[in-house]
């Protein structure tokens, strides 16, 4: 009912509701336990895995009870703690990890130089699927005779295919990246007012940077491996060669403790570039914005 001109609107009065405190049932139902709060920990579970196979790996070993065939991790760990301090493990890795590094760089940026034309023109997106079809499926250690021709033995071989292999999966994966971002955002992006570069750094590049960086994971793996498995090939034949050539001579002297200690440095290295660096990557971003699922 409209109120009277010359009438004010009666207060109402101001009333506090308590809010009373769940039961003490309904309290210890919302409480889960410490160990289901553990295993929330991404480092938790993944310690719990490595446990389980580190018991699983003394267990065997103390039943095959041969080291010749099958050392346990024990013995592992002894030889791999004594060829790390008295022998050239560290030196060796150290000269696979400046070659990966070398690969890695040069198939990235390559990588880019042609998805940057795919993603701009019809002939160049044409051109990266055309080869991309050709060359992915080549393994990368099949072009070691002719990088021997080309390059000879030497570290510029092993470049030549690591490089192969990291640049085009890292390619593939970026271009379906870019092609997989909406019209609606790309449209978003440019009634903003956003053009060229900014348009490319500050919209298409996020948008398509889960896409980018499982290309450089799966990329920086294929490295890894051809890394190794080139070395085992000619790694030492202008130095002292690489973790894949130490695994290889290891064999020869029939040293099966430092050859699984050779394997497991190529795997702890794994897990460290895994968790401190993409990991993290992937925390600071895609899944901080909620473009991907913890």
């Amino acid at each position: 009912m409209p109120e009277r001109p010359g009438t004010a609107a009666a207060a109402r009065p101001d009333y506090v509701i308590a809010l009373r405190k769940p039961p003490a049932t309904l309290r210890a139902a919302r409480e889960r336990p410490r160990w289901v709060r553990l295993l929330d920990s991404r480092f938790v579970r993944r310690l719990a895995i490595l446990t389980v196979l580190a018991l699983a790996w003394q267990a065997y070993g103390r039943v095959a009870s041969n080291d010749l065939i099958f050392p346990t991790l024990t013995e592992t760990a002894r030889t791999f703690w004594q060829i790390l301090v008295h022998g050239r493990l560290l030196t060796h890795t150290l000269i696979s990890l400046d070659l990966l590094l070398q690969a890695y760089a040069i198939g990235v940026v390559l990588a880019f130089c042609l998805v940057v034309p795919a993603v701009s023109f019809r002939i160049g997106a044409d051109v990266l699927s055309t080869l991309t079809a050709m060359f992915n499926p080549l393994p990368a250690i099949a072009l070691l005779p002719l990088a021997m021709l080309w390059f000879g033995l030497g570290q510029s071989s092993i470049v030549f295919v690591t490089v192969h292999s990291v640049l085009w999966a890292v390619a593939l994966n970026a271009l379906a990246g870019f092609q997989s971002v909406s019209e609606t955002v790309r449209m978003a992006g440019r009634n903003m007012g956003m053009r060229r570069l900014r348009y490319v750094f500050c919209l298409l590049i996020p948008a398509a940077l889960p896409s980018i960086l499982a290309g450089l994971r799966v990329g920086w793996a294929f490295a890894w491996r051809t890394i190794i498995a080139a070395e085992m090939v000619f790694g030492a034949s202008s130095g002292p060669g690489g973790i894949g050539w130490f695994i290889f001579e290891k064999r020869d002297t029939m040293d099966t403790s430092a050859v699984f200690a050779g394997l497991a440095t190529v795997v702890l290295i794994g897990l460290a570039v895994e968790s401190a660096l993409f990991r993290n990557i992937e925390t600071h971003t895609v899944r901080k914005w909620g473009m991907q699922r913890s």
